[in-house]
């Protein structure tokens, strides 16, 4: 989707300042954010391409001034509501009003370390890749109003397959509901200028990860 989230490109937010020797946590509710994100995602509430979507429908005033654990918990609520496990007047209360909803499953101290993994989002092909490694493609230039991967800076631009990356879940399709929908996933080189215009330094190239449906042959 287009919104405030896809910055790339964008001008006038002034430099990134990393904070020196910053802690992992701020504060104490920080880490519980984390907690309970990872429980939940563990006890399959939701996948990791619904919570992204998520945070991308913030309101933009929300999104450019919470900081990073808030918007976490902002997503946590918004999720939770949207897949009926608590109502708005729990989330208002800070308590369960009613008995608690199943899950597909929930965290035991056994499964943390599964909790805290990743895992694969690898998925065998259903047909073969439809580009090779140094074919020239160009972007597709839609402006989706569900979550993508394409950023907006890369859409209709021309470049070149570095290396296929295999078939993985499509998170256009996954973050709607719609299934894993496995697409064949590229690195995708561009000339800066491409992306940028003459005024771009010509040394300057630009690598992305991009979803087959996003790419058209020329």
């Amino acid at each position: 989707m287009n919104g405030v989230h896809d910055m790339g490109g964008m001008q006038c937010f002034g430099p990134v300042e990393p904070e020196p020797n910053e802690p992992v946590f701020h504060s104490d509710w920080e880490a519980r954010v984390l907690a309970l994100n990872r429980a939940l995602g563990y006890a399959r509430a939701w996948n990791i391409d619904m919570s992204r979507a998520a945070v991308e429908n913030l309101p933009p005033d929300i999104y450019l001034t919470r900081p990073y654990y808030e918007k976490w918990a902002l997503r946590m609520e918004r999720l939770l509501i949207d897949q009926k496990l608590v109502d708005p007047d729990e989330i208002a209360a800070g308590h369960a009003l009613r008995p608690s909803k199943p899950l597909p499953r929930k965290l035991e101290a056994a499964n943390v370390a599964a909790a805290l993994s990743r895992g694969s989002f690898a998925r065998a092909p259903s047909a073969p890749a439809r580009f090779q490694a140094g074919e020239r493609v160009r972007t597709t230039n839609n402006n989706p109003v569900t979550h993508t991967r394409l950023p907006r800076y890369a859409r209709g631009r021309v470049g070149t397959i570095e290396c296929v990356r295999g078939c993985h879940v499509f998170p256009d399709s996954f973050a709607i509901g719609q299934g894993e929908n496995p697409q064949w996933l590229y690195t995708l080189l561009f000339e800066g200028r491409e992306l940028w215009g003459e005024r771009c330094d010509p040394n300057l190239k630009v690598s992305i990860e991009a979803f087959e449906p996003y790419l058209e042959a020329i």
